[in-house]
């Protein structure tokens, strides 16, 4: 007997009391899961869903082929879970957890097939606030939580945003911890993403250290210490990246004086910034080899965030060394024209990233070595700085020297 006789002679059998008649309909349906036919499913789900059937059998068998179909081959679960849900759109306030679980397993299918925006939306179209059924806040925190996260695999961070900010709301003292943790690195790399790079830096280092004191409840640790890492890692990566100024000053002392800093990859880079020293071409080709696709975008003037951070770098760097310098000179030393450090110099300047002011005339930047909105805290990091940048060339001329006189000791007599 066909499956379509099978289905009509259910729809025609009317005997028997109401639990009987669901009984029947989910014996039927055991045996069409267990044959894995998708097209057998579908047309059970068409009738099930049909107006001749009950609304009250269709959600109780519905339920059962909704919770069933995971024990399916992944493309029949896809067929049938796509048709299912088409049929129950009609009338999807009646079937909202239903149609909720399926959504739950395409969802898990199309992570797996690595297709994060198609697995989101999936998602996303779970009715979490319709009043409907009544769901505690810590699923909703879960789903919004997970969308965020998949649209973020896919580069959307305004999408990922709205939903982690939805997340927010309703995260409370009873939240479990590990959901907590993955809210706040969700809103780290949110941060990232959308290239606020400061902010970002200053959550993955909160998250490099709160991580250690969260467990759950049985005492484990809910991350491993190379995640703590990576944490960590990410911080660095963020605040090389982020505006030069007296803020990202202050991220970078934090950084470099953090003992687990310094058995890092990017160390060195986080170590000359530290110490305002100005970086090679060589050392940043090194540094963006490790980089997101993010974090190298080009920008609107055709450089990349990466270039826009070594060049305020390296301009913060030699408002160090020089008291003024023109802007031909500057430029050359920055490895750019004239015109855009002007720009870029005004720009830091109006933003009180840098301390000076700029003579048109005669295209020259005036450095302040100490700017008056510079705190007690940041002059003494900026004095130490510039201590250590002079015990550092001494010690270079004096390597120099002493090589020179190695060599070629008939200079002697010049250098005493």
């Amino acid at each position: 007997m066909s499956v379509s006789e099978r289905i009509a002679q259910l729809a025609a059998d009317a005997s028997g009391e109401q639990k009987q008649r669901i009984d029947r309909y989910k014996a039927l349906l055991s045996e069409l899961i267990a044959s894995d036919s998708a097209q057998s499913l579908n047309e059970f789900v068409a009738h099930v869903t049909s107006e001749e059937v009950a609304l009250v059998l269709a959600r109780q068998v519905l339920l059962d082929f909704a919770t069933g179909l995971e024990q399916c081959t992944p493309v029949t679960l896809k067929e049938a879970g796509l048709f299912a849900l088409e049929r129950i759109q009609p009338r999807a306030t009646s079937f909202e957890e239903q149609a909720s679980t399926i959504r739950e397993h395409l969802a898990d299918i199309y992570e797996k097939e690595e297709d994060w925006a198609a697995a989101a939306k999936m998602l996303a179209g779970i009715p979490l606030d319709s009043g409907i059924r009544v769901l505690d806040d810590t699923y909703k925190v879960k789903k919004y939580i997970k969308i965020a996260m998949l649209y973020l695999q896919d580069d959307e961070s305004v999408t990922a945003e709205t939903y982690i900010n939805r997340a927010s709301l309703l995260i409370a003292d009873e939240t479990p911890d590990a959901l907590k943790l993955q809210h706040k690195v969700c809103y780290a790399r949110i941060l990232d993403s959308k290239r606020k790079f400061l902010e970002a830096a200053n959550r993955y280092y909160q998250l490099s250290n709160i991580a250690a004191k969260t467990s759950d409840g049985s005492g484990n640790q809910l991350v491993s210490d190379e995640e703590m890492l990576m944490a960590l890692k990410m911080a660095i990566t963020c605040a090389v990246l982020a505006p030069a100024g007296p803020q990202r000053s202050r991220t970078l002392t934090t950084l470099y004086k953090d003992e687990r800093t310094h058995a890092l990859p990017n160390f060195a880079m986080l170590e000359k910034m530290f110490m305002d020293r100005l970086l090679k071409p060589s050392e940043v080709e090194a540094f963006a080899s490790s980089l997101a696709a993010h974090q190298i975008a080009t920008l609107e003037d055709g450089s990349t965030v990466l270039d826009r951070a070594v060049i305020e770098h390296n301009m913060l760097a030699a408002s160090k060394l020089y008291a003024n310098i023109t802007f031909d000179q500057l430029g050359a030393l920055l490895g750019i024209d004239a015109h855009k450090t002007e720009h870029i110099a005004a720009s830091m300047l109006a933003e009180k990233r840098l301390g000076g002011s700029i003579d048109q005339v005669e295209s020259r930047i005036y450095f302040e070595h100490a700017p008056d909105d510079y705190g007690a805290t940041e002059g003494v990091e900026a004095l130490r700085a510039f201590d250590a940048q002079i015990t550092n060339i001494c010690r270079s001329v004096e390597l120099v020297a002493n090589t020179i006189l190695t060599k070629h000791p008939e200079f002697a007599p010049k250098v005493g």
